[in-house]
């Protein structure tokens, strides 16, 4: 099972102190944080992917090139990659020259992207969001698979006798998770290609998440990729930890009150109880991760969310640093003794894809088996 880190890279005010980091100190905070994450035994790093203040990840791809250049083992991602305001073109060429400058380290995730006023922005519509990305996508697909592309869509202009340039690495497209928080659209699209698919794992109740992962298990199946447990999930969810729960939520209180994503809302302790918010010891970050399984079936990639909301990066260092040597090994040992035999432990990577060869169905624009679709899955 793969363990990680994700970031959204928010430019946020430290409410214990007053102050606000610079647009630059928070971009070389992420890296130092990509860096300490492979230090400590991690296998992933993902950024988020914003436009708009207080973010300042706008281009992922530079930040990951330059933390593939530091590091050997790391995986490098999205989280996530915004699918309807980039040209799929320029999405193909960046990733695919990403691969091959990190041998192949890297994978991304696609998501829809909520924030309005971006769309305009690029030229694009947020009311068009949905068909946006199934076409996107799909275009991005050919180009990553064909040598010569033709095609027309609804949202860009026409392509004739296209060849995307560099090619991916080994011939072997990198592996594409679809990130959704309440888009069932999107948990079908990543069923329909066989995908992954991620769920934010931060804002909902655990009654939500299964919803959409249940979707997404039972139309993976039924498009002919393999059994509803052995479709590849992740997971997001963010901790803050110390050495009793008490300490925790006294320090971690004033940065989540003041949050721009969920402060001045529900309490801490509300908030905990009802998401996988965990604030508290090592122990209890164990206890409640494992407990994922149990709504979320065994899945492949979790990631945690620990730079959020102005928390200084020499804490949000220890905190990685506390995951990688108490958490994390126990985490590996217990959800590999819990996953049953056919389910996969990691989701597939470079080398697993590469070695599959050229009539896989990784390498196919659409591997669904859409024979086996049952009429109100058609009817989508």
């Amino acid at each position: 099972m793969q363990f990680g880190i994700f970031t959204i890279g928010d430019v946020t005010r430290d409410p214990t102190t007053g102050r606000v980091p610079t647009e630059h100190e928070r971009i070389v905070a992420m890296t130092k944080i990509a860096l300490k994450a492979e230090e400590v035994g991690l296998d992933v790093f993902a950024s988020g992917e914003h436009h708009n203040p207080p973010f300042v990840p706008s281009s992922p791809t530079t930040m990951l090139g330059w933390i593939a250049a530091r590091t050997e083992k790391l995986i490098l991602s999205t989280a996530t990659t915004l699918i309807t305001t980039n040209d799929p073109v320029k999405i193909a060429e960046d990733f695919a020259m990403l691969q091959h400058l990190s041998g192949g380290r890297v994978d991304l995730m696609m998501g829809r992207g909520n924030t309005g006023p971006v769309y305009p922005w690029f030229g694009k519509d947020i009311r068009q969001g949905i068909p946006l990305a199934i076409e996107n996508y799909h275009l991005l697909r050919r180009l990553w698979r064909e040598r010569v592309v033709d095609w027309e869509g609804e949202f860009r202009t026409p392509l004739h006798g296209y060849t995307s340039t560099p090619w991916p690495l080994d011939d072997t497209p990198p592996f594409v998770w679809h990130g959704s928080i309440r888009s069932p659209e999107i948990a079908e699209q990543a069923a329909f290609y066989g995908d992954g698919f991620f769920h934010n794992n931060i804002f909902w109740n655990k009654e939500h998440i299964q919803q959409m992962i249940t979707l997404y298990r039972q139309r993976f199946e039924q498009y002919g990729h393999g059994a509803a447990d052995q479709a590849i999930v992740g997971l997001g969810g963010q901790v803050f930890m110390a050495e009793t729960e008490a300490e925790a939520k006294r320090i971690f209180r004033p940065y989540f009150d003041n949050a721009p994503v969920y402060g001045h809302g529900p309490s801490l302790e509300d908030f905990s109880t009802m998401t996988p918010l965990t604030v508290g010891t090592p122990e209890q970050v164990i206890e409640r991760t494992l407990g994922f399984a149990d709504y979320a079936g065994d899945y492949q990639r979790q990631l945690f969310l620990m730079d959020h909301a102005g928390l200084p990066l020499d804490v949000v260092l220890e905190q990685i640093e506390i995951l990688g040597r108490e958490v994390v090994p126990v985490l590996r040992t217990e959800f590999e003794r819990r996953r049953p035999a056919h389910v996969p432990s990691d989701p597939p990577t470079h080398s697993t894809l590469a070695a599959q060869g050229a009539d896989s169905a990784h390498r196919q624009v659409i591997p669904a088996r859409v024979d086996l679709v049952p009429e109100e899955a058609e009817a989508r």
